[in-house]
């Protein structure tokens, strides 16, 4: 048997090969590398350089939120007729506008025009990729959607490192030109991307509704449970280090530890057990493995409470991982669904519509986590445990729905029955 080298892992992201794959992961680690910069940092830039009140800059992001959730479904539909790859060029031009209109912010009014037009780009830019991914990609898609996921926590985790130079050092320079640099960083890729094929729209039916994701129901119904479970993706940043120091006598470095573990597991991990997630029913079947590993996940970081901190360490970073194992299988998982239950020629309009239930999750995830979780305890840690795992045991029979109701997919099965029989 081969031996597992971690760094052969992380080199096999990379395709071998000239071509769109290739140019798509290298413009996804050098946009990545550049949101990395500002993980944790912009906050701080608006708070201590620009002199907003933080309650002013959560206000603000709540507004510019609210903005780019009501774009995200026709920024979609605009990807499906005019091709992606334009439509996400033209976005990286005005995610790079704004990042200049942030440099030069000077009061509530400015942070909130320049918030906005970032927060509508960059949610467009993450409704757009699925459709550009599945032209570069094709019946691969899945699989590679999970390397590309790999790669951006890569890029991101590459980023953190100057992010937290800049962070230590906390003059207004070192944040302007964290700005700066995440800048460049979408003119670059705007370069990259621009030596992709110019994939043309895909035909449309000639006759049907305009809005067909909102018609299909098993669609509809999975975008509501994706909702339901996207706060597992701010458990490890936002619930754990309050849990961690609140809560158990672990020492207050298991907070970088645990969130180092993720990101490793993630880029070492992501492509050799979530690429075997290919199908509809998989996907289903992934996910509801992911929610068992979250409710173990919860129930055994709940245990942590009141042991002694060598203790309390060991079991935190036994719950990090079940946790993150979790998080693979749950990516993966909507990866294979996202990809395969929509028409191809309607893949944006599909993922803005989804979208749009997914920002609800991230609205809903600080007062769930913070508010309820955290103010309960272990029954409430308990208890989020079961709410992920609820909606995880609903889709496999969504994923079974949703294959009834795919012609292409009705067809694959049919003629597989027929082969079965003979």
């Amino acid at each position: 048997m081969p031996r597992w080298n971690p760094v052969r892992v992380v080199s096999s992201l990379f395709p071998s090969e000239p071509g769109p794959k290739r140019l798509y992961v290298l413009a996804t680690l050098i946009n990545t590398f550049g949101s990395g910069l500002l993980i944790g940092s912009l906050p701080l830039y608006f708070t201590r350089v620009v002199d907003l009140s933080a309650a002013r800059v959560g206000l603000g992001l709540t507004i510019a939120a609210t903005v780019a959730l009501a774009m995200a479904l026709p920024l979609g539909e605009l990807a499906d007729r005019r091709g992606p790859v334009q439509v996400i060029r033209a976005l990286l031009l005005v995610e790079a506008a704004a990042m200049l209109g942030i440099l030069f912010i000077g009061d509530f009014i400015s942070f909130l025009v320049a918030a906005s037009v970032h927060l509508v780009a960059s949610n467009a830019l993450g409704t757009v990729e699925g459709a550009l991914l599945r032209r570069v990609a094709g019946e691969d898609a899945p699989a590679f959607r999970s390397s590309i996921y790999a790669v951006t926590n890569l890029g991101l985790s590459v980023g953190l490192i100057p992010s937290g130079i800049a962070i230590q050092l906390g003059t207004p320079t070192a944040y302007r030109t964290l700005i700066v640099i995440n800048l460049l960083s979408f003119l670059v890729t705007w370069v990259v991307l621009s030596k992709l094929p110019r994939y043309k729209p895909l035909p449309k039916p000639a006759t049907g509704p305009r809005w067909i994701a909102i018609r299909d129901k098993p669609y509809v119904t999975f975008a509501l449970l994706k909702a339901a479970i996207h706060p597992q993706f701010y458990v490890l940043t936002l619930l754990l280090p309050l849990w961690v120091v609140d809560k158990t006598n672990a020492p207050r470095w298991t907070i970088p530890v645990s969130l180092a573990i993720n990101t490793v597991m993630i880029i070492l991990l992501q492509v050799r057990l979530g690429g075997q997630v290919q199908t509809i029913r998989q996907g289903g079947l992934a996910w509801r493995r992911a929610g068992l590993a979250f409710l173990l996940s919860c129930c055994v970081l709940a245990f942590a409470a009141g042991l002694p901190g060598w203790a309390a360490l060991v079991v935190v970073v036994g719950a990090v991982a079940l946790h993150t194992y979790g998080e693979i299988m749950h990516t993966a998982g909507i990866f294979s669904i996202a990809l395969n239950l929509p028409p191809a020629h309607a893949q944006a309009q599909y993922d803005g519509f989804s979208g749009i239930f997914a920002g609800t999750g991230n609205a809903a995830a600080p007062a769930l986590l913070l508010g309820v979780v955290l103010s309960l305890g272990v029954p409430g840690l308990i208890g989020l445990g079961v709410f992920f795992l609820l909606p995880s045991l609903l889709m496999p029979a969504v994923t079974r729905w949703g294959e009834r109701t795919r012609p292409q997919v009705k067809e694959a099965l049919d003629l597989q029955a027929v082969d079965a029989v003979k």
